[in-house]
This record gives structure tokens, sequence and C-alpha cells, in this order.
């Protein structure tokens, strides 16, 4: 069973929901990206608690107020 994915297009802002067989769809000429929401941080990025071992890439750090 195919599963619904949400598109933006990164020009104009324009949403767009598709099952996820059909083929990724165009906007303002371009091709729309997936719009999924940031992972959640486990550990916080900064000198204290920094690795040189982790992936300090974009996350959600509960500070946007959407649950």
């Amino acid at each position: 069973m195919p599963k619904t994915v949400n598109y933006i297009c990164t020009k104009c802002g324009k949403k767009q929901a598709l099952s996820s067989d059909e083929k990724t769809p165009q906007c303002c000429d371009m091709p729309m990206i997936p719009d999924e929401p940031l992972p959640v941080c486990e550990m916080s990025a900064t000198a204290e608690h920094s690795r040189m071992d982790e992936d300090n890439g974009p996350c959600d750090d509960g500070r946007g107020g959407v649950v």
C-alpha cells in the first residue's frame, strides 16, 4: 500500500500531497522536494556536549513550538 508524501516548492512554497508511487510533481519549472519534518535533536551541539564522531546535522531542538 503506497503511503502519502507531502511535497513543497522551494521557490513559491506551494504544497502538494501525492501517493508515493506517483511521479515527483513539478512547480515553477522545478521538481518539488519532499516536505519532511526535521528529526528530533538527541544531543546538544554546544562545545561541552560536542564529539568528533557525532553528526551535527540539522534537527528540531523543540524551540519551534510545533508539537
